[in-house]
């Protein structure tokens, strides 16, 4: 299994790994609020901070998240 860093920054790649639905469906989601903002680490670099997503993933795990 992919892991992911507890702190610090994952990139989209890595996110979609773990967290299966496309690249489409995930930036749709990010623009609607259901997934965490981005953050840019440069003009070409685009990350989320990784207790964001740990959050996500929780949430879903524990049914707390809405579809």
């Amino acid at each position: 299994m992919h892991e992911l860093p507890q702190i610090g920054f994952i990139r989209l790649k890595d996110i979609l790994a773990v967290f299966p639905v496309s690249r489409s469906t995930w930036w749709a989601g990010v623009k609607s609020g259901r997934y965490p903002q981005p953050v840019k680490l440069s003009t070409q670099t685009t990350a989320w901070k990784a207790e964001d997503i740990w959050k996500l993933i929780d949430d879903v795990s524990s049914g707390d998240w809405v579809c």
